[in-house]
């Protein structure tokens, strides 16, 4: 009886490398041929696989031992499995609430952020009901002691190795779903607003002035190319004001895709930012960056960019500075909305500077003030007045859409220290070290050799990026850890109160 046990326990996980389904049809061929095989090998594992996945309670100190299979997700936290286990949860009541006539359109929406989670834990509860009985098998088949079994506790041995290897990207998959490589706050900004991009030199004098036009110069190139996206998006200058030696004092652009965003859709799915070295990879990268619209891509240039050079007039190393901010543009339909009339206070009068005699004879030039923000901007560069307006309109709203973005980010966070900074324009985020020949970006402590070439087509802008996303991505991380944590511990103080 034990050979025939071994032969058909060996058959039953000859598949191991097939599917679940198929391994079930080869332990049922082994059970027709020989029932004993049912009752001491297929029962447990059958029992195993009818289990769904619940939780059981410790009478001694009052805590959940779970059987879903979540524990063996060893890279998940603790907190981030009761997460999952929540979410799975709600899922299940929201199917039962469908089923007996709930809201479809709430429930609906609800059901289809659950749906894709709900799904990873049926599949880690079935390869853990696998694991389980194969585990069982294992230890009654050693306590044998049968010279004959040795081969099928070879054969069970791998089969719970491939089950091991299965359960790894499934954690992978299930952390994404829980934590998306883009902020879901944030992902239609990133994924389908255009932007507006103020370029302003700081200290430095020329030198600063000259860096701006090299940076005004890189992002033209880059949008140029789509963000290295494939796609090439529109460039407007708003405003420029240059000096005589061809550098740049302060710069409005304003870039926009022909589509609205980048690759469509909400562009995290087809990228995955789970393992630590992700950002290195550059196919993953590419990924990213080609769901990013404009705003997305260019987010991260907010804050002051340093330079560290030897003048052309001069012989000692300068510093200089331009400050860089970017601002997710408003569709020009919407602006009424963004921007209600009574807000503002629009101001026409006549240019200044070079331009011949209709630049001092007709009132071109118009300055529109947000009076709640005092946020203003000034636009001279057309010659009729109505373009003028039009290009101001989109910058004092961008502007104003961007300042309440910040302040709604903090009542988010309650003012939580980010790993990203604040975008703000005195936030140093990157040094071009000319003598080093090396760009050094201070928020995510990369750097790279070659300053005039990742400066000269903007590409530095897509090389920093997917490092700068996983940063914010795991800052969200150790925000809902934090969160859990906090969340769990007053739980249990309820519950010895």
């Amino acid at each position: 009886m034990a050979s025939i046990l071994s032969a058909c326990t060996a058959a039953a996980f000859r598949l191991a490398s097939k599917s679940c389904t198929g391994r079930r049809r080869t332990i049922q061929q082994a059970v027709t041929k020989h029932p004993y095989f049912l009752q001491t090998c297929v029962a447990p594992l059958h029992h195993r696989l009818a289990l769904s996945t619940h939780a059981s309670i410790d009478n001694d100190d009052d805590e959940q031992i779970y059987d879903d299979g979540l524990d063996q997700l060893t890279d998940l936290s603790l907190a981030t499995q009761n997460r999952i286990r929540s979410m799975k949860a709600r899922h299940d009541e929201v199917l039962r609430l469908l089923h007996e006539g709930g809201d479809p359109t709430s429930l609906g929406k609800e059901m289809s952020t659950l749906r894709e989670m709900s799904a990873y834990c049926e599949k880690v509860a079935e390869i853990n009901a696998e694991r389980l009985s194969l585990q069982e098998l294992l230890e009654e088949t050693e306590a044998s002691g049968d010279e004959d079994s040795k081969d099928m506790i070879d054969e069970i041995k791998d089969e719970l190795e491939q089950l091991k290897v299965q359960l790894q990207p499934l954690s992978q998959r299930m952390h994404k779903s829980l934590i998306p490589a883009l902020n879901p706050d944030d992902v239609e900004d990133l994924t389908s607003s255009d932007v507006v991009i103020d370029i302003r030199a700081g200290t430095g004098g020329d030198e600063a002035c000259l860096f701006a036009a090299e940076i005004m110069a890189g992002y033209e190139a880059i949008a140029k190319s789509g963000g290295d996206g494939g796609k090439s998006w529109d460039i407007e200058i708003l405003s420029c004001s240059t000096t005589d030696l061809g550098g740049v004092k302060e710069a409005s652009l304003a870039v926009s895709s022909r589509g609205g965003g980048g690759g469509g859709g909400y562009g995290y799915e087809s990228f995955d930012v789970a393992s630590d070295d992700a950002p290195e990879d550059e196919d993953m990268a590419q990924k990213l960056l080609q769901q990013l619209g404009p705003y997305g891509f260019f987010q991260y240039e907010s804050g002051v960019h340093r330079v560290q050079r030897v003048p052309v007039n001069d012989n000692k190393l300068q510093t200089s500075a331009v400050a860089v901010g970017v601002l997710p543009a408003i569709p020009e339909g919407a602006l009424g909305n963004a921007l209600p009339p009574t807000e503002l206070k629009i101001d026409v009068m006549r240019a200044s500077g070079a331009g011949g005699q209709h630049v001092n004879t007709t009132e071109s030039a118009v300055r529109i003030t947000h009076i709640p923000t005092g946020i203003m901007a000034y636009m001279q560069e057309e010659r009729s007045q109505h373009k003028n307006k039009s290009k101001a309109m989109r910058l004092v709203a961008a502007r104003v859409h961007s300042l309440r973005k910040q302040q709604a980010l903090q009542e988010r966070s309650n003012a939580r220290s980010s790993l990203m900074g604040g975008g703000d324009r005195s936030e140093r985020v990157r040094t071009y070290n000319f003598p080093q020949d090396r760009i050094t970006d201070h928020r995510c402590k990369v750097s790279v050799q070659g300053v005039q070439s990742w400066l000269s087509d903007g590409s530095m802008v897509g090389k920093f990026a997917p490092h700068l996303y996983k940063m914010e991505r795991d800052d969200r991380t150790a925000a809902l850890e934090e969160e859990l944590d906090d969340s769990g511990k007053n739980g249990k103080k309820r519950r010895k109160k």
